[in-house]
């Protein structure tokens, strides 16, 4: 397989999982899957991570990532 098509497959595979995300989040049913809304809220955490409590922000998100993520591999 060319190298073009290996880096094209791994990005799709990025972008999907991206999405799951947004989906296991509950971010589309909240917002009745309105792509502005989305958008509108991405651009807000983006310019929290571009101010002087981007390090906070990250902590706190990724506690509570990761504490979401262990709770599911629990089965609560």
């Amino acid at each position: 397989m060319r190298d073009w098509a290996v880096a094209r497959r791994e990005r799709t595979r990025h972008l999907i999982e991206l999405g799951g995300l947004v989906i296991k989040a509950g971010l589309v049913d909240l917002t009745d899957d309105d792509r502005a809304t989305l958008y509108g809220a991405f651009l807000t955490v983006a310019d929290r991570l571009r101010g002087e409590e981007r390090a906070n922000a990250l902590a706190l998100w990724k506690r509570k990532g990761k504490r979401a993520f262990e709770a599911e591999l629990d089965g609560s």
